[in-house]
């Protein structure tokens, strides 16, 4: 856990760019330690869940590394003098995580996606990085988090598998609430909760390109590309965002 975070929408957030970010989850994977650390990367959407449900503060508070996922979230740091350095999008982490040099192997369970989507994420990740071992794929049913026998079944296969990293595409919270839950009986060294980066690595979905990355309306890109799923979810946020922002504003110019 990082020394250095800003709090910011209630939420405590790690001061890191991606290569320190990246260098931090090497070292779990190199540092012999037995226990299994987790990553959460807030983007607006998590920020304003994470106002609604203890359950997902609980998530957070147990983090190991929270960072950055959206360009609003660091706009608004700059915003209101609590300044964060980059966006750390775990889609970006992920394969930089991947292409890091001071790691000269690394086995990886892909949990997440729908089926076939995470072998076919696996066979892009064997061309691509020739240091990284997929060990182990599973895309789980459809309410499986409520299934104890299901659960169980998850942990024993990623306990065979013994990777060290542990990459989750369950979409939020599911996600993250599901690393929390059994942290304990997960046996990879890193676990990072990333959304929809295994069909992003699979070529399922496409991400936006830079220059739109660049100007912080990726989630526009995503938005118009899963409309069905994603216009009432960000339409939701397009309104609640700004008041958390007026509201973080407000709490700083009277700190100030």
């Amino acid at each position: 856990m990082s020394t250095n975070r800003i709090n910011l929408f209630g939420i405590e957030i790690d001061v890191m760019t991606m290569p320190t970010a990246v260098s931090t989850v090497a070292s779990w994977v190199t540092d012999g330690k037995p226990d299994c650390r987790f990553v959460v990367t807030p983007n607006v959407d998590h920020t304003v869940m994470f106002q609604e449900r203890a359950d997902l503060r609980e998530v957070y508070e147990a983090a190991d590394l929270i960072l950055a996922d959206g360009w609003p979230v660091v706009a608004a740091s700059r915003l209101v003098g609590k300044p964060l350095p980059c966006r750390v999008a775990g889609s970006d982490l992920v394969p930089t995580l991947f292409s890091d040099s001071k790691l000269d192997k690394m086995s990886v369970f892909l949990l997440g996606a729908m089926p076939g989507v995470a072998d076919r994420a696996a066979d892009e990740i064997h061309k691509r990085w020739s240091n990284v071992s997929v060990v182990g794929t599973y895309s789980p049913p459809f309410g499986f988090e409520k299934n104890e026998e299901e659960n169980d079944r998850i942990l024993q296969m990623i306990a065979a598998a013994k990777p060290d990293v542990l990459v989750v595409g369950l979409g939020a919270p599911k996600q993250e609430l599901w690393v929390h839950k059994h942290q304990a009986a997960i046996e990879a060294k890193a676990a990072l909760c990333v959304g929809a980066t295994i069909d992003f690595l699979a070529g399922e979905k496409s991400r936006a390109p830079r220059w739109i990355q660049s100007i912080g309306l990726e989630w526009f890109h995503r938005m118009m590309s899963e409309p069905k799923r994603l216009v009432k979810r960000y339409s939701r946020d397009a309104w609640v965002f700004p008041q958390l922002l007026w509201q973080e504003w407000q709490r700083s110019a009277k700190g100030a």
